[in-house]
């Protein structure tokens, strides 16, 4: 008898649990499906529009009806995306670590969207090269990658923010998951926590003015950025730039074993669909009610997310062993 009393009652509480979070869960969805009205009056700004999430991005906004204003940094790169491209999208050249450039782009921006203001602003241009062990870089490498992956994307977001005020509209900046965890050395892991934590400040300061800040946090995708014989390349350059006594210390086998491993890791965790990322920053552009912060990519997901919250003698272990970098 106490056995089917328990039985019912177990079963009473799980429905009251399936009650509450089914309306949970259709509230959400709800409310992630809901989008931004007039689209055809919207202009978004993105950087690094040449290859990548950045080209993929534009393409799409523009075929959903925003006025996009692709910048690239070769000429190569806007002629390529204009032909995919309908009359809508505007292209402009622009070097992010040149603070000229970044002002006159946004002069040029300024006479394109009029009073309108700017609807969204996507800080998209990053590099990933040079990447070693840290006694194996100089200030140099890493004040060139700081240059690209957060100094040009807070002169950028500076350069546009009161057009971005006038329309009440979003800052997008795409990071990384490796700004939330550095699983190996080098400037790029120190860039994207710079972008983390500007992104941060930002949407603090920002929502007194209504305008939504937004980060992106890919994990593994196969783009220039991730070029496996890229990587190889510059492991092998940095390598034979080395004083002997470094490559002492570390050994004659280890680029070899180094580059094997990168190669392995890099075929077993990147994924070649880019619209996983490019979604999750429509959403931030184009959604009523954008979130703070998009994971995109299974192994950002369930696995170095999940080990950015373990504890630090936990993870350096496992750091350790997944990796020779």
């Amino acid at each position: 008898m106490r056995h089917l009393m328990y039985s019912l009652s177990a079963q009473k509480m799980y429905l009251y649990i399936l009650g509450l979070v089914a309306p949970w869960f259709a509230y959400r969805w709800y409310k992630n499906s809901r989008r931004v009205p007039n689209k055809e009056d919207k202009y978004v700004y993105i950087t690094g529009c040449d290859s990548g999430f950045g080209n993929l991005l534009a393409r799409h906004l523009d075929k959903l009806g925003f006025n996009v204003i692709a910048c690239c940094y070769t000429e190569k790169g806007e002629d390529e995306l204009k032909e995919n491209a309908s009359d809508r999208l505007t292209t402009f050249h622009l070097d992010v670590t040149d603070s000229k450039s970044v002002s006159e782009t946004a002069a040029l921006i300024k006479t394109v969207v009029g009073q309108k203001g700017l609807w969204a602003v996507v800080n998209n241009a990053g590099v990933a090269l040079p990447s070693g062990p840290t006694d194996w870089l100089t200030i140099d490498d890493y004040k060139d990658m700081i240059a690209v992956n957060l100094c040009g994307v807070i002169d950028v977001t500076l350069s546009v923010l009161p057009l971005i005020k006038k329309a009440r509209g979003r800052v997008v900046n795409v990071a990384s998951v490796f700004g939330r965890v550095t699983p190996f050395g080098g400037p790029y892991c120190v860039s994207k926590y710079g972008v983390e934590s500007f992104n941060d400040s930002l949407r603090l300061n920002m929502a007194p003015f209504g305008i939504k800040v937004a980060c992106i946090e890919p994990g593994f995708f196969k783009t220039n950025v991730t070029d496996v014989v890229g990587m190889q390349n510059n492991l092998r350059k940095l390598w034979d730039r080395l004083p002997q006594d470094v490559k002492d210390d570390y050994g004659p086998a280890f680029l070899n074993d180094s580059i094997e491993m990168m190669t392995q890791r890099f075929s077993m965790l990147t994924d070649s669909n880019l619209m996983k990322v490019v979604s999750c920053m429509e959403h931030a552009i184009s959604a009523v009610h954008p979130r703070t912060r998009y994971s995109a990519g299974w192994d950002a997901k369930f696995f170095w997310l999940p080990v950015s919250y373990m504890p630090t003698c936990i993870s350096d272990r496992l750091f350790r062993k997944i990796t020779l970098l």
